[in-house]
């Protein structure tokens, strides 16, 4: 048994030191030069094989807060999937393995394995064949804040799996917490499994914690037994199967609000102090999933459905079944609300319940079946809830984030080659996959669409797929070919860059069309796409379909009269970029007539780029300040710069002032506050501000008092120093911002406790804050407290890019301090070096390599 185990030892290492080869040197011509000029292909990242069957996992887990440990108990259950086994590989990271044994006729029996680069390689003792079940014991210690080469990435900044909040209860700002993160491989630093997307098991988990805190995991609540001792097992049962990656637990001193979806709880854990504000942030769930369940013609498949929020967590939001975990930023409050529901997030995760947690992405290279619908979830919701303006522009947003990351990365959505699969989350796989999947739904049509949706899910329920299931469920229920679809859209990268060009024949009354793709063809594809185009003549408007699929296409159509317009792409469905060469009253028209958010958006932006006082164009970005649509209100806010100095300055004065006091969009209201201060300084412009410091909206009284601060210092300061009343983390962004550009010792008390009490990204800005506010402070022990809260956040932050900040912070202050000048200078040498030697002893008791280096460097 030993030399077996050994041989897959042997397998595992090159697995993961990679298969060497050599070659006869007689043989082998190639330069050194030659070499370091051929490109090195990033590796081909293939589903990970499927040797046994994980079908049912069983923890058993408490925890110690101090060392930030999990003692656990797993009970696997597993069947080989194909082939005789003779061994199981698990992966398992920075873990300590007390025991490993298999349970057979109620006799556990100690199996030989060895650990080793977090792999967990156990042999069986016996040749097990496919069918045949067996059940593997393994008593662990899970260790996450000692695990090393910890990665992460922008979308996911840490990779440790299992994360102990507060756990020692220093911070009294912030509550103890114990929650998960499971996406892409951090599962397997808290319980031991074969950590890939591909496969599916049920669950049981057994959670032993102090009584005072709750828990939460996916699935059911089965029993909660009170252990006599202060403790209290709660135990979370799943009988339906998911991926590894999609296990969660949180732990804290939740409050639950529930509401209910037909027979189906669905609740919401909350900090006590939300749990009255709980349903007017997570309130619309029951009707997204009775919406979704709808649409799809799949009803929502889980035992219940749980929203939790959770401190200093890692990323926006993860769509665990059945439990979806979000960062703090979904706190809120009502006035909070004005400014951000956080819906889109809530609607993105809850779409996923279908899409990535019902039919999972086999592998990560194929996570646009997972992430791109979650995206277009988004779309869907918005449609439904809110009209299809406010839902296209969103979907413009997305489409805007997508090429800005394509000015600098362009790569085929469905990719088997990146270095780290936290590569795949990009704007290509969220925003660009829900562009491509509006296009898919206005080529085949709304029916087959939703039809195809539906196909897809029940074909592959409970199983991961890949690309070419959702090609073919397509390609099923409408009865074409859509290769060439999936071809260009998932298998290929970049976008068509269009230009369009107009011309009437007056004799023929023929409008021609000359419509360009001028992509670069030596890295990009030539595309081919149907459209649509409106052509408005008379009064109303023909459509007419077309098929771009050459270099440069004319397509030339009939008209009774010379067209008003002729609209290109209709549905602006096409994700390029192009200019179209249209007129400036085509603009106009096209804004007054054409029926679509981005219709108009286009205009505008067009016409605003060059237009005069009082002219047609002037006229119709005054009509645009009362739009339906938000976004084009600030748009057209954000352009009158020239009419502010025309003789219609009174009336956008009047039109700005309007829009700041009663605009539905706190967005809005906030523009026209910005441009109004800055086109207009009179005495009626100040009192506006004034007015606006009292606005509902956190975002426009905040804006508000930094303009009227920057325009009347002294009486800015005496409203700012009311405002600490209101003891809320709102206001407090605002007032941070100021005491650092105006403040003084008075303030030092505030700004202390204001760091204190930061979280989450808001952290990450405190510290910048309190850095240039400590600059400000001429009292000695104001400056060294400073640096001590400072310091503080640089020792406990969670996240590496706050502590970094932290550092950074002390190191600025250290050169600051070396320029002070004066009678004072004495006092900032010593603070000089009080600043330096925290700075050493911060980086020396850091653990994240890469922030070290970082700091070193500068």
């Amino acid at each position: 048994m030993l030399n077996k185990i050994l041989a897959v030892c042997l397998l595992i290492m090159m697995v993961n030191n990679g298969c060497k080869t050599t070659q006869n040197s007689a043989v082998n011509k190639t330069t050194e030069k030659e070499v370091q000029n051929i490109p090195v292909p990033e590796p081909y990242r293939a589903s990970n094989p499927i040797v046994s069957d994980l079908m049912h996992t069983k923890l058993d887990v408490r925890f110690d807060w101090t060392k930030r440990y999990l003692f656990g108990k797993a009970t696997l259950t597993l069947q080989p999937h194909c082939y005789p086994v003779q061994s199981l590989v698990l992966n398992a990271r920075g873990m300590t393995i007390n025991e490993v044994s298999m349970q057979e006729d109620s006799i556990r029996n100690p199996l030989i394995y060895v650990y080793q680069n977090d792999s967990l390689i156990i042999d069986l003792g016996k040749t097990l064949g496919a069918g045949e079940t067996y059940e593997v014991l393994i008593d662990y210690v899970a260790k996450p804040d000692e695990v090393k080469n910890l990665g992460g990435s922008k979308a996911i900044r840490s990779d440790k799996g299992l994360y102990f909040i507060n756990p020692d209860a220093k911070q009294a700002s912030k509550p103890q917490q114990i929650w998960t993160q499971g996406e892409t491989q951090s599962s397997s630093v808290w319980f031991p499994t074969i950590d890939a997307p591909n496969q599916k098991m049920t669950q049981e988990i057994n959670i032993t914690v102090d009584t005072a805190f709750v828990t939460l995991s996916n699935g059911l609540m089965i029993k909660s037994i009170d252990n006599g001792n202060g403790t209290r097992t709660d135990s979370w049962k799943q009988s339906y199967p998911h991926s590894p990656y999609l296990v969660m637990m949180a732990i804290g001193k939740f409050e639950i609000v529930k509401d209910q979806w037909r027979d189906k709880e669905v609740s919401y854990y909350v900090e006590p102090e939300y749990k009255n504000v709980a349903r007017k942030i997570f309130g619309n769930t029951p009707e997204m999933i009775a919406f979704f369940s709808k649409k799809l013609g799949v009803d929502f498949a889980w035992e219940k459905y749980a929203q939790v929020v959770v401190r200093d967590y890692v990323s926006g939001a993860m769509e665990n079944t059945s439990a979806t975990l979000f960062g703090e930023f979904m706190h809120n409050d009502e006035r909070g609300l004005l400014d951000y529901t956080g819906e889109d997030v809530i609607s993105h995760e809850l779409f996923h319940q279908w899409f990535g947690d019902l039919v999972t992405a086999e592998s990560w290279s194929n996570l646009s079946l997972n992430e791109s619908f979650a995206s277009y979830g988004e779309y869907l919701w918005n449609e439904y809830k809110y009209g299809r303006d406010e839902a296209d522009a969103a979907l413009n947003a997305d489409l805007n984030s997508y090429l800005r990351e394509a000015k600098t990365k362009q790569v085929n959505l469905i990719r088997f080659q990146y270095q780290a699969q936290e590569d795949m989350f990009d704007r290509h796989t969220y925003q660009k996959g829900a562009c491509i999947l509006h296009m898919l739904r206005k080529q085949v049509g709304d029916y087959a669409f939703f039809a195809s949706l539906k196909l897809y899910l029940e074909q592959n329920r409970f199983q991961p797929a890949e690309f070419h299931q959702l090609r073919l469920a397509f390609e099923k229920v409408t009865g074409e070919d859509l290769n060439w679809f999936f071809n260009q859209w998932y298998l290929d990268k970049g976008h068509p860059v269009l230009n369009i060009n107009y011309s009437w024949d007056d004799v023929k009354n023929e409008q021609h069309i000359i419509i360009e793709q001028q992509q670069d063809f030596a890295t990009t594809r030539l595309f081919k796409l149907p459209m649509q185009i409106d052509i408005y003549a008379n009064g109303k408007a023909t459509r007419q379909k077309i098929t771009l699929d050459s270099a440069r296409q004319e397509f030339v159509f009939y008209s009774a009269a010379k067209p008003d317009l002729v609209n290109v792409d209709a549905e602006k469905i096409t994700i390029c970029t192009k200019t179209d060469h249209h007129t400036n009253d085509e603009w106009i028209y096209q804004y007054q007539h054409a029926p679509l958010f981005v219709d108009r958006l286009e205009a505008l932006q067009a016409i605003a780029k060059k237009y005069a006082t009082n002219s047609p164009e002037a006229k119709v970005i005054m009509e645009a300040l009362s739009d339906a649509q938000a976004d084009i209100r600030k748009l057209a806010i954000k352009n009158t710069g020239l009419i502010a100095t025309s003789a219609d300055s009174n009336a956008l004065k009047s039109k700005l002032t309007t829009i700041t006091q009663f605009d539905k969009k706190a967005y809005v209201r906030e523009q026209a506050l910005v441009l109004s201060n800055d086109y207009y300084k009179d005495e009626t412009e100040l009192l506006l501000l004034k007015s606006a410091i009292k606005d509902s909206s956190y975002s426009v009284s905040g804006k508000a008092l930094t303009l009227l601060t920057e325009r009347d210092t002294m009486e800015g300061l005496r409203l700012a120093h009311e405002l600490q009343k209101e003891n809320n983390k709102y206001t407090s962004d605002v007032l941070e911002e100021i005491y650092s550009k105006h403040g003084d010792d008075t303030d030092a008390a505030f700004m202390q406790k204001a760091l204190e009490s930061a979280s989450g990204y808001g952290q990450y800005e405190s510290v910048q804050l309190h850095g240039k506010f400590v600059l400000r402070c001429k009292n000695e022990n104001n400056i060294k407290t400073g640096l001590d809260k400072i310091n503080d956040v640089g020792k406990n932050a969670e996240a590496g890019y706050i502590r970094y900040a932290a550092m950074q912070v002390l190191a600025e202050l250290s050169k600051r301090f070396d320029d002070m000048k004066g009678e004072d200078k004495p006092m900032y040498e010593s603070m000089k070096l009080k600043a330096d030697n925290l700075l050493v002893d911060l980086k020396k008791n850091e653990k994240n390599e890469n922030i070290r280096k970082i700091i070193d460097k500068q």
